[in-house]
């Protein structure tokens, strides 16, 4: 059977059989596509820990009817190792890494989504900016790439230059007095300017910026990706946003949900790993 090969970002892993594992990758050429690791789960796998989330590897497989099938794996970078270590870097990854697989399609070449996930996670791992301000800058981009860019100055309608107070989610961005909406919202303008500042990679600005511009910036990103992808991506229940040590329940998570049980078997894992 034809065999090929590619650089691959580790998505999302699943547990097949006794000891395989079916993997969810994102790759350049190929994009997104699910492979089979097979005895990737045993102490004496050749993998290892390669094909763990936000690993970035050199992957080869050999295709197959349904699902391809991983004959080497080579690492590129072990971002996942890194980032796994910090709490809140490691949710920030995850939610960027649904993101990823929600945007990108099967059998579609992505180099660009490849490009931007990668970035974002070197930048998680080397831990260069609050992992919050990464995220925020990664769903923005991401849509900005699947062709949604918001527009945090310019009136979206009728191209008015602002800066404009007014955001309106569902025309794509901020809009001028004369074609404000029902339904639009005021941001502070410390927010707008975080916003655009992430879009752009500004980060001197996004790294200057206020505890109550992140928050605010964060609920509006949120907002729009929600709107765009048609429902949220359920990994941002668990980023913890701001320095404080303790994590507490987001307002939409459920009755049932405890964030510091989670935390805590976070901490096991990382313990068990190291």
């Amino acid at each position: 059977m034809p065999v090929y090969r590619d650089a691959a970002v580790v998505l999302r892993t699943h547990d097949l059989a006794e000891a395989d594992r079916i993997v969810t990758v994102l790759t350049p050429h190929r994009g997104q596509i699910r492979v089979v690791a097979k005895g990737v789960r045993r102490t004496s796998s050749r993998f290892g820990a390669r094909l763990e989330p936000a690993m970035v590897v050199d992957l080869q497989c050999r295709e197959g009817r349904s699902l391809d099938t991983v004959t080497q794996a080579e690492m590129i970078a072990p971002y996942g190792d890194a980032i796994a270590r910090d709490y809140t870097s490691w949710t920030a990854c995850h939610a960027m890494l649904e993101t990823a697989q929600r945007l990108t399609g099967e059998q579609d070449p992505s180099p660009h989504h490849f490009r931007l996930l990668t970035g974002a996670l070197a930048s998680l791992a080397a831990a260069r900016h609050d992992p919050a301000l990464v995220l925020d800058a990664y769903l923005l981009r991401a849509l900005a790439v699947a062709g949604w860019a918001p527009s945090f100055r310019d009136c979206v309608r009728c191209g008015a230059t602002g800066p404009h107070r007014a955001f309106h989610i569902a025309s794509g961005g901020c809009v001028c007095p004369s074609c404000r909406l029902p339904g639009a919202t005021a941001p502070s303008s410390a927010s707008l300017v975080l916003a655009g500042a992430l879009l752009e990679g500004d980060w001197v600005t996004a790294d200057g910026s206020s505890a109550a511009a992140r928050r605010e910036t964060s609920g509006m990103v949120a907002a729009f990706l929600q709107w765009h992808l048609e429902r949220g991506v359920r990994s941002l229940r668990w980023v913890e946003r701001g320095t404080h040590p303790s994590v507490s329940a987001p307002p939409d998570a459920p009755a049932d949900l405890d964030v510091e049980h989670h935390r805590g078997s976070w901490r096991r894992a990382v313990g068990d790993a190291h």
